[in-house]
C-alpha cells in the first residue's frame, strides 16, 4: 500500500468552496484554495455529537485519527449530513516519533502537508501571545518591578511547538546581576491554548487571558495577565487563530480543525467553538479526545462538556489487537505462542475503557481497527467479549478501504446516537480540589486512593486560600496506563495515585495536577522521524506520515 503522503498528494482535492457550499457556508475567509478560516457559530437544535475515544494506547497510536475520519465518510456514505471537529497536529510528534495526525492510508485529512506542518498559523500565534506575555511579565521585573513579583515565583513558561528537552529549564537575567530558573512547555501544553480551545467568542478569550495567574509577588498576592496590562495585545495576536479553519476529507467529508491541546498534559480536545461550529452546520458531527477513556475522555466530559453545555450522543471505543495484547504485560516470546491468551489477558484494559464510558452515562461503540495481521479467530474473541458487555461492535477498516470500509461502524453508532442517554460528569463543580482529584483517581482510573507530595501539599493550601477550589481539575499523566506508571499495563488495582504538584489555571479554568514524572516539553527519540524525511529540488516530500 502507498505511503499516507503518496496518497494524499495523488488525491483530487475540491477547491475549499464546493465544501463550504455542501454546509450551506457563504462567509468564510479562504486561506488558498483548499483552507479556510470560517465565523464561529451556535449549534442547531437535534444535531449528533459522536465521542471517539480509544483504550490505553501503544506508543505509536492506535488510529483513533483515522478512525474519526473514516467514520465521518462512512455516515457521509449512508447520505447523511455529517462534518468533523478534530485538533490541529503539533509538530512534536509530527517530528517525533508518532508521526502526524491527519489520519492515515484511505481516511485522511487534506491537504495533508498543510495541515501536519503551519497549517494556517494557529499555533504559531498562541506560542507568540504565549512568549509576549513572558516577556512582559520578565520586562515589567528588569524595569524595576513596580508589582513587586518574586523572580523565584514565576509561573508563566516560553512556548515552542517542537520536542526539545534541552528548553524545559533555562537561566534568565531577569534584573542587573539577577537571574531566575525558567523554562519552556510544548505550545500543546501552555495556557493560552487551553484558553483559546475553551473560550467562546472574542469577549470571553480576553477576559479568560485577562485572569490568567502568571506570577506572585513577594508577599504571595498572585499577578494576573491583567496586572501586567498586555491582555489586549495578547488577543490581538490571536484574533485570526480563534476562527475554526474548514478542509475536507480525501471523500471530501467537510473537516473542522481547530486548536490542539495534548491529552496527557492538557485538556485534549479540539475548540469549544469549532465542535459548536461544526454542530450548526451538520446532523452528525465526529470529534475526538485524546489517548484513553482515563484521559481525553473524562477531560471531553468535566471540563469540555460541562463549560459548553455538550452532549455526545455516542462514544466510539477505538481498540486494536495489538493494543490489547501489549496491556496483557506478556512479553513478544508469550504472546507469539499463545495470542488468546494475551487477548484475554489484555482484554481487561478494554474492559475498563468500556465501563467507564458507562460510567459517564454515555452509549459505546467498540470499533477494532483492523490490521492485516489480525486473525478472524482474535477479532472474534473481542467481538465476543463486546456483546457479552452488552457494547456494540465493529470492525474498522477505513486505513485500506476508505469509507467502504467503516459503513458497519457509522450504521452501528447512528444506532447508537438513537439509544437514550445522560450525562453523567465524574465529579460536582461543589466538591473541593481534592475530592474532585479522587473522584476522577477512583471512579476512572481504578486507584484505591490519592497520595500528595509535601509540594503538592502547599499548592493545595495555597488554592483553597486564594478561592480557587471551584475550579475544574485536569490531571496531567501518563497515557499509557490508567494509572501514573506507564509500566502498569493492563487494568491496575490497589495502587495510590501520586500527586506531585498542583498548578492554577485561573485562565483555562481548572487546576492542573501533574503526577508522575510528567514532562510539560517531551523530547525526541533516539532515532525520530525528521531523520526519514526528505525533500527534492522540486519541493516534493516523502517520509512524513
Amino acid at each position: 500500500m502507498k505511503s499516507d503522503i503518496e496518497i494524499a498528494s495523488e488525491a483530487e482535492i475540491l477547491d475549499i468552496s464546493k465544501i463550504a457550499q455542501k454546509l450551506g457556508i457563504s462567509e468564510y475567509e479562504p486561506y488558498g484554495k483548499f483552507k479556510a478560516k470560517l465565523k464561529p457559530l451556535s449549534p442547531k437544535k437535534g444535531s449528533k455529537l459522536i465521542l471517539v475515544s480509544a483504550t490505553s494506547p501503544t506508543p505509536y497510536g492506535e488510529g483513533k485519527t483515522t478512525t474519526s475520519v473514516g467514520l465521518a465518510d462512512g455516515i457521509a456514505r449512508l447520505d447523511k449530513s455529517v462534518c468533523l471537529a478534530l485538533r490541529e497536529p503539533s509538530l512534536g510528534p509530527v517530528f517525533g516519533i508518532k508521526g502526524g495526525a491527519a489520519g492515515g492510508g484511505c481516511a485522511q485529512l487534506v491537504p495533508m502537508v498543510d495541515l501536519n506542518l503551519h497549517f494556517t498559523g494557529d499555533f504559531a500565534a498562541i506560542a507568540a501571545a504565549n512568549n509576549l506575555i513572558a516577556a512582559m511579565v520578565d520586562n515589567s521585573i528588569f524595569s524595576g518591578n513596580p508589582l513587586n513579583i518574586d523572580p523565584d515565583r514565576v509561573l508563566w513558561k516560553r512556548a515552542i511547538d517542537m520536542n526539545d528537552r534541552a528548553l524545559r529549564s533555562i537561566g534568565l537575567e531577569c534584573a542587573k546581576g539577577q537571574k531566575r530558573e525558567a523554562g519552556f512547555v510544548i505550545t500543546a501544553a501552555s495556557e493560552i491554548m487551553a484558553i483559546l480551545c475553551l473560550c467562546d467568542s472574542v469577549a470571553d478569550l480576553k477576559a479568560r487571558i485577562c485572569r490568567a495567574i502568571v506570577a506572585y509577588t513577594y508577599e504571595g498576592r498572585p499577578v494576573s495577565v491583567g496586572d501586567i496590562g498586555c491582555t489586549d495585545a495578547a488577543v490581538i495576536l490571536l484574533l485570526d487563530a480563534i476562527k475554526p479553519n474548514l478542509i475536507q476529507s480525501l471523500e471530501r467529508t467537510p473537516a473542522i480543525v481547530h486548536g490542539g491541546p495534548f491529552a496527557n498534559i492538557a485538556h485534549g480536545c479540539n475548540s469549544l467553538i469549532a465542535t459548536r461550529t461544526a454542530l450548526g452546520l451538520a446532523d452528525y458531527v465526529v470529534t475526538e479526545a485524546g489517548f484513553g477513556s482515563d484521559l481525553g475522555l473524562e477531560k471531553f466530559i468535566d471540563i469540555k462538556c460541562v463549560e459548553g453545555g455538550l452532549k455526545p450522543d455516542a462514544v466510539v471505543l477505538v481498540t486494536t489487537i495489538r493494543s490489547i495484547k501489549f496491556n496483557s504485560a506478556l512479553s513478544d516470546d508469550e504472546v507469539l505462542k499463545d495470542p488468546l491468551l494475551a487477548l484475554k489477558k489484555g482484554s481487561e484494559n478494554l474492559i475498563a475503557h468500556i465501563e467507564n464510558i458507562r460510567a459517564f452515562g454515555l452509549n459505546p461503540v467498540v470499533s477494532l481497527n483492523k490490521f492485516s495481521s489480525d486473525t478472524d479467530d482474535e477479532i472474534e474473541f473481542i467481538k465476543n467479549l463486546c456483546e457479552d458487555l452488552g457494547a456494540r461492535f465493529a470492525v474498522c477498516e477505513a486505513f485500506t478501504k476508505g469509507s467502504a470500509g467503516a459503513v458497519e461502524l457509522a450504521r452501528e453508532v447512528l444506532k447508537a446516537c438513537e439509544s437514550p442517554s445522560e450525562l453523567k460528569p465524574c465529579y460536582d463543580a461543589n466538591d473541593s480540589v481534592r475530592d474532585k482529584i479522587l473522584k476522577i483517581a477512583t471512579r476512572v482510573y481504578g486507584a484505591s486512593d490519592v497520595e500528595y507530595s509535601e509540594q503538592a501539599l502547599r499548592a493545595l493550601e495555597s488554592i483553597e486560600n486564594l478561592g480557587f477550589d471551584g475550579l475544574r481539575v485536569c490531571v496531567a499523566k501518563t497515557q499509557y496506563s490508567l494509572s501514573d506508571d506507564a509500566k502498569a499495563l493492563g487494568r491496575p488495582h490497589d495502587f495510590k495515585l501520586f500527586v506531585r504538584d498542583l498548578q492554577i489555571r485561573a485562565g483555562a479554568g481548572f487546576i492542573v495536577a501533574i503526577c508522575g514524572a510528567m514532562m510539560l516539553l517531551p523530547g525526541l527519540s533516539k532515532h525520530p522521524a525528521a531523520l526519514d524525511m526528505r525533500v527534492d529540488d522540486s519541493g516534493h516530500i516523502s517520509g512524513l506520515a
